[in-house]
């Protein structure tokens, strides 16, 4: 553990340091933002006695921080800022967060921790893939590294190619990740005939998009790796708000740092453990712009807040499940990409690459899913995956359309999963 005298706090003295840092945050906000406070129904501190008087409290959204574009929400004077970064699925009026120099130190600690859980230490080199600049993965990465004084080979995002060959150069141990971006290092070593298995990459810690199992097992099995799920989001203060550990039962959740409700998303009600709902977030220990009850739209549940058998005892949430934006509606069936993909994936002859296309015709909806095949493809297997569709979604997918390996468009950020047409 990078700082067990927080990760192994027991749950008594952890709800304490919460209900204490709570109580701070919203001092800080009252004392420095007006307008801020305002919006809190100019509720504070003295409101709140136990942890679960957070509840009386509006909760913030997306909405609310690009209405308050650039500082409207922001608790620090401008010249107190160091660095800021903008979230990177912002369209229209960005989403930007502020940071102070105690928020960077936070952050840094917060990653560290994440690449500790992993088991990545001073000892490792560590790859980092991720851009540098207003996307927040690149720094992030670096600055847990840097707590940890391990060796960085900061390449950032593209020239995979060279990505391999630094690999190989610099005995890269640990490799960092947009979590589609592995597939395309694993599709590059193919045509190169290059062998992770003859370097000495062990570990991989990968996020920013919502990936399967199947798709982690894929990915464990060609790059012979062990692969970590790293969550986090600009809002809250950039990647590394949790990770999964060497036990693989459930992303941890650094609760000294932030305060989690699940809840459901239409009624805003705090649902009981093993509910699936809604991530909201509360900070605190952020100093830029400290977050109450902020919606996240991610979908979760907790699996425990008993102690882990890492001996870690934050709360322990499941992979998340996707985005309440991200949720698919065709003839009347909800469901998220990453279904689909689970489906895929157990698929040998399916290559790493699909893509979703909804369109209308004639007033109804239409799904065809393009898949990259990495071999010929048996006569049976448009009936078998539209059966198992059909099986887990409850309808007939449209057209299912095989496709030569290196035919969809690979980008150099999040992989582009659904093409929407129907306007």
């Amino acid at each position: 553990m990078f700082q067990p005298e927080f990760e192994s706090m027991n749950r008594t003295e952890l709800r304490a340091l919460q209900l204490r840092r709570l109580r701070e945050t919203l001092d800080r906000i009252t004392s420095r933002n007006q307008f801020y406070a305002e919006k809190l129904n100019n509720l504070s501190s003295r409101d709140v006695s136990v942890l679960e008087d957070i509840r009386k409290f509006p909760f913030m959204t997306k909405d609310d921080l690009r209405l308050g574009y650039p500082y409207k929400y922001t608790c620090a004077e401008p010249q107190d800022f160091m660095r800021m970064h903008m979230s990177s699925g912002t369209t229209g009026t960005p989403i930007i967060n502020p940071f102070t120099p105690n928020d960077i130190r936070q952050w840094g600690n917060m990653m560290a921790r994440c690449y500790a859980a992993a088991g990545v230490g001073q000892s490792d080199v560590v790859q980092i893939t991720p851009s540098f600049g207003l996307f927040n993965g690149g720094f992030g990465f670096h600055y847990g590294a840097e707590m940890l004084k391990a060796m960085i080979i900061p390449i950032g995002a593209g020239r995979t190619t060279l990505q391999l060959q630094f690999i190989k150069d610099f005995n890269v141990t640990a490799i960092t990740a947009i979590a589609s971006y592995p597939l395309r290092l694993i599709e590059v070593a193919q045509k190169e005939n290059f062998d992770f298995r003859a370097t000495k990459l062990r570990v991989g810690i990968f996020g920013a998009e919502v990936w399967s199992d199947e798709m982690r097992k894929r990915i464990e099995v060609e790059m012979g790796i062990e692969t970590f799920d790293i969550i986090g989001m600009t809002e809250t203060g950039g990647v590394g708000l949790g990770i999964d550990c060497k036990a693989h039962c459930g992303i941890h959740v650094w609760e000294d740092d932030y305060l989690v409700e699940i809840i459901d998303p239409e009624t805003g009600a705090v649902l009981p453990d093993g509910k699936e709902g809604e991530m909201v977030i509360t900070t605190l220990n952020r100093e830029g712009l400290p977050l109450i009850r902020y919606r996240t739209r991610d979908v979760t549940s907790v699996i425990s807040t008993g102690q882990c058998s890492c001996g870690r005892t934050s709360a322990r949430f499941n992979r998340l499940k996707g985005r309440n934006d991200d949720m698919l509606k065709i003839k009347g069936v909800n469901f998220y990409p990453q279904q689909l993909e689970s489906i895929l994936m157990k698929h040998a002859e399916i290559g790493n690459h699909y893509q979703i296309v909804l369109e209308k015709t004639q007033g109804r909806d239409n799904m065809t899913v393009m898949i990259e095949t990495q071999s010929e493809v048996n006569s049976n297997l448009s009936k078998n995956i539209d059966t198992e569709i059909y099986d887990m979604l409850g309808f007939h997918v449209d057209k299912l359309d095989f496709l030569p390996e290196g035919t969809l468009p690979r980008t150099p950020g999040k992989a582009v999963r659904v093409v929407d047409k129907r306007g």
